[in-house]
């Protein structure tokens, strides 16, 4: 198992200064952005730069060898964003990310994409996404029924044979907000569309959905779903989530009024979770990268990234387990 890091918080730097620090700190692995809300800063900075990428194989050769001349290796390209979203335009440009990031992650070797499995409106004329989390009043369900049997299946179902032609797997981050948020509904996706789809696993968003994410990465894991794993924590403030429940829009800044916030890694757990998380991963099959994401409003990128990167040195597996010598296996 390895520590690596999605790039985009050193989105203000070059490639060069990013793969720098990056092997200063002791990672071992870097996650790219190629588009969508995560950017692609270090892949060129725009869709055309990307595609340059793709056509161009001395381009990505010498984005290679910056790469691997420090030591590193590429865990995933990622492109974060809503394929299926109501306003055509973002849809389209969100579209030209994913099929981008397929075709350069294909290219590159890599064969991980990670991203969102995006969410529709709530019919055919619909400008906004709308994020359904109850089952009544019944239009609800009838908006689920658009969401997943009109827009999303069809769309991912596509998707799933695109993937299939470049031998890559498309890892989606269960995010609120999105169709698939919970094991289930990403697990119903999969079932739909096709086994390119899978998990990029983040506790980070389970825990403040009351999901355990111990039990969660080992269903996923027993699925054979776990494509890719982030490293982010959070921590719910008891106080702020006893009075208003944990469904918080209040602007991630406003921390000591919300219920819950992202944390470095070892600030909303301690060391033992995460050492039980990476013992979990091991235990299911998981032996590839975990990616540090920096998204902690208490803390600066460098500190944030070395306490997690403390955190996770401890906790993660990094050799053989070798013959078990004390009994018979």
């Amino acid at each position: 198992m390895k520590i690596g890091i999605f790039t985009a918080l050193f989105g203000d730097k070059t490639l060069e200064e990013t793969l720098d620090i990056v092997k200063a700190e002791g990672i071992q692995a870097v996650e790219f952005g190629a588009g969508a809300y995560p950017g692609a800063a270090h892949l060129g900075g725009s869709h055309e730069a990307v595609e340059e990428l793709i056509s161009d194989k001395s381009k990505r050769d010498a984005l290679l060898k910056k790469v691997e001349s420090r030591g590193l290796t590429i865990s995933a390209i990622s492109c974060h964003g809503n394929p299926i979203h109501p306003d055509k335009e973002i849809a389209a440009d969100h579209h030209r990310a994913f099929v981008n990031s397929v075709k350069l992650s294909s290219a590159l070797g890599i064969g991980i994409v990670n991203g969102f499995s995006g969410c529709p409106g709530d019919g055919p004329n619909a400008v906004n996404p709308n994020w359904v989390t109850c089952a009544w009043p019944d239009e609800y369900r009838d908006i689920l029924e658009y969401q997943w049997n009109e827009v999303a299946i069809p769309y991912w179902t596509e998707q799933n044979k695109f993937l299939k032609e470049h031998n890559v797997k498309f890892a989606i981050e269960m995010h609120p907000g999105f169709i698939c948020y919970s094991n289930d509904t990403l697990l119903k996706l999969r079932a739909a569309a096709g086994e390119q789809i899978g998990a990029n696993f983040d506790p980070s968003h389970l825990w403040w959905q009351g999901i355990d994410p111990i039990a969660a990465v080992r269903e996923l894991a027993q699925q054979g779903a776990l494509f890719h794993v982030h490293a982010k924590d959070t921590k719910i403030d008891p106080y702020n989530s006893g009075l208003n429940g944990n469904l918080d829009t209040k602007s991630y800044g406003d921390i000591s009024k919300r219920s819950w916030v992202f944390r470095s890694v070892g600030y909303g757990h301690g060391i033992e979770w995460w050492k039980d998380f990476c013992s979990t991963l091991r235990t299911f099959g998981y032996d590839y990268v975990l990616s540090i994401e920096h998204e902690d409003g208490l803390m600066n990128s460098m500190e944030g990234l070395r306490k997690a990167v403390n955190v996770l040195q401890q906790s993660v597996i990094a050799e053989d387990a070798g013959a078990m010598f004390w009994a018979k296996e």
